[in-house]
């Protein structure tokens, strides 16, 4: 599946496009892979408190809204991953919301 990302900027606009390789549904949690400026494996869940994103490789995790929350998804998951790749798995997130069913 192929998403657009954008990073809207003083200077203008920039734009990229990302690629979900693999979705992965394990009953409790997903583990989604997302290829694009780079290599994303994202694990995505429900608590008590919501819904969350972990990203392993990059030792963040946040708390999000709904997946298709994209404003606060990509604030929430900049601030623990930076702009680009924040926006990145925000953008994601957003393109298969209606595909995730958290429990």
């Amino acid at each position: 599946m192929v998403f657009q990302c954008v990073n809207q900027t003083k200077k203008g606009k920039e734009t990229w496009t990302g690629r979900i390789t693999s979705i992965i549904n394990y009953g409790s949690h997903y583990e989604i892979t997302i290829d694009s400026r780079s290599g994303i494996m994202v694990l995505l869940g429900k608590t008590s408190l919501g819904n969350f994103a972990c990203m392993p490789d990059f030792s963040a995790g946040c708390h999000l809204s709904t997946l298709d929350d994209l404003f606060y998804s990509t604030e929430k998951l900049s601030d623990v991953m930076g702009k680009i790749d924040g926006i990145t798995v925000a953008s994601a997130l957003y393109s298969i919301a209606d595909k995730i069913h958290l429990k």
